[in-house]
């Protein structure tokens, strides 16, 4: 039965994991598929598998639950009343999903004038809601700051969303840029693409004339986080608390996430992928070709360690994955590749700092 192909990951391909997904009838299936990721990216890295190939892996799989779940919440309430895009953010919106991962999704609906428009934000609330709900359900939790499609807040007609993104570029105060942060690495999961994508163009728009102002606050907010190296190259970790000796490596490696999002969007390149807005960089000679390379495999080194943590913590502790790495449990060879790229980072904070601080 296709329940029992569903159970197995043993063997079982991120192909026939996806298949199996779009094909089932049962909201069910779609839970159990999803409890068994955990041993699938196990398996998956035993046999060499790198961390962008098992980031895209996840993220894909995600990405057919979603589609999954909306159809479940479009055959319940019926034919959307309007255009709509559904669209994911954050780490799913850059395809960098692990297996500790939150919510960050959001509605764009056409405008609607006139008496509908009051049934229409109804409607699209409403399945705002239950989209949230059954993700929630599969594995996909809350987002503990409400950014997500059922808040009506992120539920809103497109010359809504223009607004917000040009009030967060033009009055950058901190929520304004905490926002940006969620939002611009942004990506169309369901619906009418076009949406998305005239909210691209008005994001490139906004950005053309190249807002020194936004973007020296994007910077001073990334510069919050320092990499978790002390002054005498020791890792500084929690001294407390049950995180005590650990560093958090998700908020380790931001600042390199950050620092492709700065400079990808002023020079208004669109890729939300880090590696790819790396590379984007490269090409267009903001970075040089050994730049590229060294961020390039520090985050792709942070990342491996990351999900072997997650997976770790799932499928040998039974415990919730974590992004808590204890670095007296590395090997010596993993404790010097960490402080070389945590140096390296403190490096690249460094330019970042001199570039988009400096003038003000």
């Amino acid at each position: 039965t296709s329940n029992k192909r569903l159970m197995t990951a043993q063997g079982q391909s991120p192909v026939a994991m996806i298949q199996e997904i779009r094909d089932t009838g049962d909201m069910k299936h779609i839970f159990s598929a999803s409890k068994q990721l955990p041993l699938l990216v196990k398996e998956l890295i035993q046999g060499g598998a790198r961390a962008d190939y098992l980031n895209r892996m996840i993220t894909a799989i995600a990405d057919a639950v979603l589609q999954r779940v909306i159809k479940f919440a479009l055959d319940e309430l019926g034919p959307p009343p309007a255009r709509f895009v559904f669209m994911i953010m954050g780490s799913e919106g850059r395809k960098e999903q692990t297996l500790k991962t939150d919510q960050d999704n959001a509605i764009i609906y056409e405008d609607v004038h006139g008496k509908s428009a009051k049934s229409v934000r109804a409607y699209f609330l409403k399945f705002g809601e239950k989209v949230c709900g059954w993700l929630d359900q599969a594995g996909y939790t809350y987002c503990n700051g409400e950014v997500m499609a059922q808040n009506p807040k992120w539920c809103q007609p497109l010359s809504v969303w223009k607004g917000y993104f040009e009030k967060w570029i033009r009055t950058p105060e901190p929520m304004a840029v905490m926002h940006s942060t969620i939002f611009f690495d942004f990506s169309g999961a369901y619906g009418d693409l076009t949406l998305t994508e005239q909210l691209r163009a008005h994001l490139q728009e906004l950005l053309s004339d190249r807002p020194g102002l936004f973007l020296y606050h994007l910077a001073g907010n990334s510069l919050k986080i320092k990499p978790p190296l002390g002054f005498f190259r020791n890792f500084v970790v929690e001294s407390k608390g049950e995180h005590r000796n650990t560093f958090d490596i998700k908020k380790a490696m931001t600042p390199i996430v950050d620092f492709a999002r700065i400079y990808t969007l002023e020079h208004n390149l669109m890729a939300t992928n880090t590696l790819e807005r790396l590379e984007q960089l490269q090409i267009h000679e903001v970075l040089k070709e050994s730049e590229y390379q060294e961020l390039r495999q520090a985050y792709l080194y942070l990342m491996q360690i990351r999900i072997v943590r997650q997976v770790t913590a799932i499928t040998e502790a039974n415990k919730p994955p974590d992004n808590y790495i204890d670095p007296e449990k590395l090997t010596n060879i993993e404790q010097k590749m960490l402080k070389e790229i945590f140096r390296l980072v403190g490096e690249y904070q460094q330019k970042l700092s001199v570039h988009f601080m400096g003038t003000y």
